[in-house]
């Protein structure tokens, strides 16, 4: 469907989903886009009273869905948000709070690097103590991710430390945080659980100079692609949201050592073909909501 790296806009829209997937709009061509109050109130279904958990949710995609999937909670839900900066979680509880009602919403906080095993741990625990809480609904987002050094190729990365550390958080953190919150919600009658893991074009086809960012989302999908085989029970999607305007994706067009990757992302940001974080996660929500995706598999935004 996609092809590589070439001058027309059809293959630049390939190159463009570089950290989640890409727009077909032609050049110039700025729609109208829906306010946040217009995605989260179209449709009034809502996904349980459930607890629900998004990672690296104090900015950018994970922020958006914190706000989006608040409003489709039913009260008594308990919304758990995970992110490294303190300050910017508790700003985003506190704005999610003012949204939703104090009564209507449990929102709460945990302070972690999922890079770091102390972190995973800490996550788990503090959704383990959560168990008391019987949701109908275990929703877990899988959002927390780095680019990791674009400005490389391959054969610079000769420290098996430094990919390591990569993985840790692409890949290990995001398996293991998984792992714990399904142990911690085995399944029982009356309970759903649905994973989610945003995904990307980059899982499917190599881009020259992102090897780390490419392996990651590789070693993601397939991972969940498991888990979906091995777990029948629960609700498995990768879900690639599009090429979304985010500080990844200013990182993307000033530092990816592959020069026509610069140049087409550039092309995209500057023709404004770059999404919102609210108009894709209006899409990912509506999938949850109707809720007969296959399990296990990989969506993207213009799928949809």
């Amino acid at each position: 469907m996609h092809s590589f790296l070439s001058e027309s806009l059809h293959i630049k829209r390939s190159v463009s989903e570089f950290l989640h997937h890409s727009s077909p709009r032609l050049p110039g061509f700025s729609p109208e886009r829906p306010t946040m109050e217009d995605l989260i109130s179209r449709e009034p279904r809502d996904l349980g009273r459930a607890l629900c958990i998004i990672t690296g949710a104090s900015k950018g995609y994970g922020r958006a869905l914190a706000f989006q999937l608040s409003c489709r909670l039913k009260p008594r839900s308990v919304l758990v948000l995970v992110a490294r900066t303190k300050a910017q979680l508790n700003e985003l509880k506190e704005d999610i709070v003012s949204l939703c009602g104090q009564k209507k919403l449990d929102v709460r906080c945990v302070q972690a690097d999922l890079e770091e095993t102390e972190g995973v741990e800490k996550t788990v625990q503090a959704i383990k103590e959560m168990n008391s809480t019987e949701p109908d609904h275990v929703l877990l987002i899988n959002n927390a991710a780095s680019l990791g050094d674009v400005s490389r190729f391959a054969l610079s990365f000769t420290d098996p430390a430094e990919v390591n550390r990569y993985l840790s958080l692409n890949v290990s953190g995001a398996l293991s945080l998984t792992a714990g919150v399904l142990q911690a919600f085995p399944r029982r009658l009356g309970l759903r659980r649905t994973v989610v893991n945003i995904s990307s074009l980059c899982a499917l086809k190599p881009f020259p100079s992102w090897v780390l960012y490419c392996t990651g989302k590789a070693a993601r999908d397939m991972m969940f692609r498991v888990l979906a085989e091995e777990e029948p029970d629960v609700r498995v999607l990768s879900y690639a949201p599009g090429p979304l305007d985010t500080d990844m994706q200013l990182q993307a067009r000033r530092f990816s050592g592959d020069l026509e990757l610069r140049r087409s992302f550039s092309s995209m940001f500057s023709e404004q073909q770059l999404l919102s974080c609210e108009e894709s996660g209006s899409k990912l929500i509506k999938l949850l909501l109707d809720d007969d995706f296959p399990s296990g598999a990989h969506l993207d935004f213009y799928e949809l």
